[in-house]
């Protein structure tokens, strides 16, 4: 018999190694149904006698099993309730076990439906199937397409990037994977080819936080047009799309994200000179996707509008 909890609320398990029940400061509470900050006189013993070892699986993990779960009987259930198939699976890849039979006990479907879009957002990370990484290119026309087509026909989940050097380009971008090992390979790919790269995969405040605040007020912008752009999402679609943009105007900020639905949404800012506003609407019109001029937005105006030298 197996054990399994959380990383950041393993009470169960330092009880084990210390030999007698230890409080934790702060447990974890995303699987708040076994957040305890310290195991039972009553259940430590028992468990003590009967559990052989405690596998710890963190939240990444317990969001893949989630969705495992979801996709083999279309069910949800709360984090808690999916801590056994995370385990088994974590088991299974750490030892390397093989032909034999395993059983999860499930037991909790107390999820809060607000919940599920941290769970979603999460899953892929939990099962290797998405990687994130940071990644240093010139900062040129022309630079993104030539990225994406060093990444091959992979499948770009997401692409954030803000103009704020006009020598390098720090761009945060999500690629679908097969494995840990699929990631790595990729991440030797773009060393290769002469990319800085770092695999953020595992860096929560990168997953929680930097994803979503990347951009702010650039100061190096010449003139920028904002636009929206849709386009049917397949593989190698942002590739396509980068190709259609062409490399006339430089693109100062970016920003895509793969949702699983049918169209492709970019958010995209290109400098153009006033006297080639004219072209470049007339370019637009002939692009073939379905786009929004967005340069008066008032959320763009707060957040992301260029600041002016002083």
């Amino acid at each position: 018999m197996i054990g399994v909890e959380p990383v950041d609320s393993d009470a169960m398990n330092r009880a084990l190694r210390a030999g007698h029940p230890v409080s934790l400061e702060t447990p974890g509470l995303f699987a708040d149904g076994v957040a305890v900050r310290q195991v039972g006189s009553y259940t430590f013993p028992i468990v003590q006698a009967t559990v052989e070892r405690i596998v710890t699986v963190n939240n990444d993990e317990i969001c893949g099993a989630i969705k495992d779960i979801f996709d083999d009987t279309r069910t949800i259930v709360e984090p808690a309730g999916a801590l056994a198939v995370a385990g088994l699976k974590a088991y299974v890849e750490r030892t390397g076990e093989r032909g034999k039979h395993f059983v999860a006990l499930l037991s909790g479907a107390n999820m809060n439906f607000d919940r599920l879009r941290f769970v979603a957002e999460r899953a892929e990370l939990g099962e290797s199937r998405e990687a994130l990484f940071a990644v240093t290119i010139p900062e040129r026309p022309g630079s993104f397409r030539q990225f994406c087509a060093a990444l091959g026909r992979r499948v770009i989940t997401e692409f954030n990037y803000r103009l704020n050097d006009r020598q390098r380009a720090d761009v945060f971008v999500g690629v679908s994977v097969g494995s840990r090992e699929d990631a790595a390979q990729v991440r030797a790919g773009l060393l290769r080819q002469g990319y800085e790269a770092t695999d953020l995969s595992d860096n929560e405040l990168a997953k929680l936080h930097v994803r979503y605040m990347v951009g702010g007020h650039a100061r190096d912008v010449k003139r920028e047009r904002l636009c929206r752009f849709e386009f049917p999402e397949r593989p190698g679609a942002l590739l396509q799309f980068l190709d259609t943009l062409g490399g006339r105007w430089n693109i100062s900020l970016f920003h895509y994200r793969n949702h699983g639905s049918d169209f492709g949404r970019v958010l995209a800012a290109l400098e153009v000179p006033p006297e080639e506003d004219q072209a470049f609407e007339g370019f637009l019109k002939d692009l073939g996707y379905r786009f929004q001029i967005e340069d008066g937005n008032d959320a763009y105006n707060r957040f992301l509008q260029p600041t002016r030298k002083s």
